[in-house]
């Protein structure tokens, strides 16, 4: 299929694959749904010891599917379904995940893909491989719980350079930064990941599965009546027109104007 996520369990091991031909795995609505349920699948399958995850084609994933955005963005309703069912679904199926979760990182890891990779437990990338979050090019944020996952798994600094001034980093910087367990030149990327997958299913399962519990139980993303309230008000910018002229740049291949569309919202 041109775009999916395919699963393939063979014994201990369950591999998840980001394939999106020719848009460098970049996430689709329908990605995230078979994401989620993809990570519910492994959930049920108890004698699966370790998750390999990874991008087809040399790239991990270079973010969301833009071209879809024009069709939900601008509506808050749809908006918010977006990335509080069908993006926040699928990575919570990925931290919910009671084994180790071991990332192939190669190519782009960008926005989505970040936020899949601060999902798993282990990453593991090729030396030319790039990270960031530019999305304030398009003119939106980052919803809420993705940001405050992104934020835990990146580090605070990181984080604010990715959004507040569309930094990119490369893989030594990262591993630098704390969000890399490894880098290795690309043509060892597979091996080594595959290396740390073995090694994770000689040890105990029943280990891996109460430290990853205990990981969960630990992880104090924002406070309850402050996410709560955060979210609530999250996604009042849908039809801004910061929003749209950010993505209608993107897809007619310009740079966006976003000063002239702040006037405009100002006079409307």
């Amino acid at each position: 299929m041109n775009r999916t996520v395919s699963l393939n369990i063979v014994d201990e091991v369950a591999t998840v694959t980001l394939i999106h031909h020719g848009k460098f795995n970049a996430m689709s609505r329908v990605m995230w749904r078979q994401l989620r349920t993809a990570f519910e699948r492994i959930q049920q399958h108890r004698d699966v010891r370790c998750v390999l995850m990874l991008g087809e084609g040399g790239h991990f994933s270079a973010g969301g599917d833009i071209s879809e955005y024009a069709d939900f963005r601008f509506e808050e309703a749809r908006l918010r379904e977006f990335h509080e069912s069908y993006i926040w679904g699928g990575l919570k199926a990925m931290l919910d995940c009671d084994v180790p979760i071991v990332a192939q990182i190669e190519g782009n890891c960008m926005g989505a893909g970040v936020e899949m990779a601060s999902c798993c437990d282990l990453r593991i990338a090729a030396a030319t491989s790039r990270f960031g979050a530019p999305i304030a090019k398009l003119g939106f944020p980052m919803a809420p719980r993705e940001a405050a996952l992104v934020m835990c798994a990146v580090g605070e600094l990181t984080a604010r350079e990715m959004l507040l001034s569309a930094a990119v980093f490369d893989a030594a910087e990262m591993k630098q930064r704390g969000f890399l367990s490894q880098v290795v030149p690309a043509s060892r990327v597979s091996a080594a990941a595959l290396e740390r997958v073995a090694r994770i299913i000689e040890l105990a399962p029943q280990a891996a599965r109460m430290n990853k519990a205990c990981f969960r139980a630990l992880a104090h993303v924002l406070p309850t009546q402050q996410a709560t309230d955060l979210i609530a008000a999250a996604y009042d910018y849908a039809d801004s027109a910061e929003h749209r002229e950010g993505i209608a740049a993107f897809m007619e291949k310009r740079t966006p104007e976003f000063s002239q569309a702040a006037a405009a919202q100002a006079n409307f």
